[in-house]
């Protein structure tokens, strides 16, 4: 019998209330209010998208218990948290902390981290959103980093429900060039993550799954890392102990805009090349969609023609992939559980209902 599928979607847990939040949300529900504000920028566009649910408080155990059994019920058996950490203290986690953690069922899904470290900007503020001001940078130096880890190993990699890879905590990292920058170079960010792995296995695990989030390309190493100049990507993947990569969205990597069908054609077209050009294992990811104009008063490009059934078509493609590479775990990334402000979630809305879901459970048939 075949390994099962792990299906992991991204969650942006920005649908609560913190007091850093007020900064950019000042309502006090988070970024509901961008999502309640939007208004449709020409004829047909669909906006505002309203939640079948509601403007659930992910903080409430019992929203994020339902959030829980819809997710498991139809595949969904991973979320993958966003996670924050800027002037050395965490942003945007009490939807862990008070939501995940107090919920009654979180026994029925796993989860990982993905450090979120890049730059709070005013993108979060419909106001200023345009000017992409930095308000908290995302770079942090080796005290910071270390800070942060201690939080993971003691806070979240402990955690039954915690995802792990042959034993190992997975961990995942948005912005490797970032963390690079931050810490001062190649040398200095292989001792910290080394630092990281000796620490984890102090915790009394057999190590620390890295992975990293693949945009157009990872950093090149230039002279800091040694091996074949020819493979300089790999290189850096290599001399990092990079365990994995994955995608967060196509739109890192493919200009968002036009169908979807276009998009996602683009996108699938990239993976067999990632995947032999890297000597680590690299897990597809499928996008739901792309539209951010609720987050500015401008038109921005968009996604056009994104549907349920065509994304179930480009999940059982992930599907296929996998088992054509034969990786383990066989693991498909989805963005996303809950992107309301990017129009690309899992989650019912009033137009499709559960329908995106149920294309995820009748691809894993």
């Amino acid at each position: 019998m075949s390994d099962p599928y792990d299906i992991a979607a991204y969650y942006w847990p920005a649908y609560h209330d913190e007091p850093r939040w007020r900064r950019f949300m000042p309502e006090g529900e988070g970024e509901w209010q961008t999502i309640r504000k939007a208004k449709p920028k020409f004829p047909g566009h669909y906006q505002p998208r309203v939640p079948q649910w509601g403007y659930l408080n992910e903080a409430d155990p019992k929203a994020m218990g339902k959030k829980i059994d819809a997710a498991a019920d139809h595949g969904v058996n991973v979320f993958i948290f966003d996670w924050y950490w800027y002037e050395n203290q965490p942003f945007l986690e009490d939807t862990l902390a008070k939501g995940f953690f107090q919920a009654r069922n979180n026994d029925r899904l796993k989860f990982y981290l993905m450090w979120a470290n890049h730059d709070a900007t005013t993108l979060w503020d419909l106001e200023q959103s345009h000017e992409h001001k930095v308000i908290w940078p995302g770079a942090v130096d080796r005290a910071s980093f270390d800070g942060a880890a201690r939080r993971w190993i003691e806070r979240f990699f402990p955690h039954p429900s915690y995802y792990r890879i042959d034993g190992k905590p997975v961990l995942a990292i948005y912005e490797l060039g970032t963390l690079i920058k931050g810490l001062g170079g190649m040398e200095a960010t292989r001792d910290a993550l080394e630092s990281l792995r000796a620490r984890v296995r102090e915790a009394g695990f057999p190590g620390l799954h890295l992975q990293a989030i693949l945009w157009a390309s990872i950093p090149e190493s230039l002279g800091m890392v040694p091996g074949d100049r020819s493979r300089t990507q790999d290189n850096t993947v290599r001399y990092l102990g990079i365990d994995s990569l994955t995608n967060y969205q196509w739109c890192h990597y493919v200009n968002a805009s036009g169908p979807y069908r276009d998009w996602a054609e683009k996108a699938v077209a990239a993976w067999d090349g990632w995947a032999n050009d890297f000597s680590v294992p690299f897990y597809p990811h499928v996008s739901v969609g792309w539209d951010t104009n609720p987050r500015f008063r401008q038109r921005c490009d968009l996604v056009t023609d994104s549907s349920p059934e065509l994304f179930g078509e480009y999940m059982r493609r992930a599907l296929a992939f996998v088992d054509r590479r034969n990786t383990r775990p066989r693991l498909v990334t989805v963005n996303a559980w809950n992107e309301w402000s990017e129009s690309s979630y899992l989650e019912p809305d009033v137009i499709h209902g559960t329908r995106y879901l149920e294309a995820i459970r009748d691809a894993l048939k």
